[in-house]
């Protein structure tokens, strides 16, 4: 396991601590919140597949709103998982692809994706069983 610590404000580890994704100050913990998101997982899907708009991502992701998109994007660039090029014409075009690292990561998004496509059936089932069992 990595060493995992903070950065004091010229740069070096402030202290270095192994990551304890249990506690809230972790920032793998931090990093984990953001990459398990619903918007992220689908932008990530949506992007291994090709370098898209921010207007194509709004259009394919549907229920995410202009502004979550823009933080969700934002905060994927600054963690180094997608890169964002703008091209000055009229009006100026934003393209978001995957970095190296970005791509790293689709996989295990894609696993779990699938995980929860091939078992919605019995999860749905045992909704339903735990539903009829509470007297709402």
């Amino acid at each position: 396991m990595s060493q995992e610590g903070t950065l004091s404000s010229v740069g070096h580890p402030a202290e270095t601590r192994p990551p304890d994704v249990f506690s809230a100050a972790c920032p793998t913990r931090q990093l984990l919140d953001r990459v398990a998101d619903k918007w992220t997982t689908l932008i990530l899907v949506l992007l291994r597949e090709e370098p898209m708009r921010f207007n194509a991502l709004r259009r394919r992701i549907d229920g995410i709103s202009q502004k979550m998109l823009s933080q969700s994007v934002r905060h994927l660039e600054r963690d180094g998982l997608v890169t964002r090029t703008v091209t000055p014409t009229v009006p100026v075009s934003v393209t978001y692809a995957l970095t190296p690292l970005g791509e790293t990561l689709v996989d295990a998004v894609k696993a779990m994706i699938e995980w929860a496509e091939d078992n919605m059936a019995e999860v749905a089932r045992a909704q339903a069983a735990y539903d009829a069992r509470r007297p709402d």
